[in-house]
């Protein structure tokens, strides 16, 4: 099944398999309905995964395929990427990494580039059934748009890498949740698929785009996958996209 959403402000193209449509996500959809309903309350999802997973997408499809088919609970599908801190924040600090300072904006994407505080507070008030607005990251301004969005739904899902990281701070988001989701990816792949996006995003040359992504993103990869705690569903996304269970 092929999928086109507009994912921080940029068109994106994505293909399901049937095979996964129905042994992965409409049971999941099919178990948020039932766990909203048991629980006659706005229930929150996470769903954590490394850099270039899909998970943006992945939840953009779920919020379709959830509205698409009969009898589910319809899903708002929302992500943490509107925490950045401001570029102009990011370009006034800095942290040392390697045993050099340099600037937080170097660093853009690893977790101490988000604004934890301001994200779990926003993730009380959803999982507290509050009305509220989110924020979003618009890769066009480089800078998140405060309550861009309108939280609304009944099945709040939201996306992000370092959900479900087991650091200080961090490890407490998963206490507000409902439901959690972890992907995984071999960080081959994922660096290819980084690589690809940044050289197409920028128009560099790939040597350059290598670079980049080994400097700042591959970090974020193995933060992501190695200290990241298991979710309720547990799913691999393979070499070609798809996803399976774990």
């Amino acid at each position: 099944m092929e999928f086109i959403s507009c994912i921080n402000g940029m068109d994106v193209t994505a293909r399901y398999t049937e095979e996964s449509v129905q042994t992965i996500f409409l049971p999941l959809l099919r178990e948020l309905t039932r766990l909203q309903k048991e629980r006659g309350r706005r229930i929150l999802v996470l769903l954590a995964a490394p850099p270039a997973a899909g998970k943006s997408t992945l939840v953009a499809f779920l919020e379709y395929l959830s509205r698409k088919e009969a009898g589910m609970t319809p899903i708002q599908s929302i992500g943490m990427d509107g925490f950045h801190h401001y570029q102009a924040y990011l370009d006034s600090h800095t942290v040392v990494k390697n045993g050099e300072e340099i600037s937080m904006a170097r660093v853009k994407g690893s977790p101490i580039s988000f604004d934890l505080e301001g994200l779990t507070q926003r993730i009380r008030q959803v999982a507290a059934g509050e009305s509220c607005g989110w924020p979003e990251y618009n890769r066009r301004l480089h800078n998140p748009q405060d309550n861009a969005i309108a939280i609304t739904g009944d099945i709040i899902l939201l996306e992000g890498n370092y959900l479900l990281l087991d650091r200080p701070g961090w490890s407490e988001l998963k206490g507000y949740a409902d439901y959690t989701i972890r992907i995984s990816a071999d960080k081959d792949d994922v660096r290819e698929r980084l690589v690809r996006r940044k050289a197409g995003s920028t128009g560099w040359p790939r040597e350059k785009a290598e670079a980049f992504v080994d400097f700042s993103d591959i970090g974020n990869v193995r933060e992501v996958t190695e200290h990241s705690v298991p979710g309720d569903l547990n799913l691999r996304m393979r070499s070609d996209g798809s996803y399976v269970k774990e």
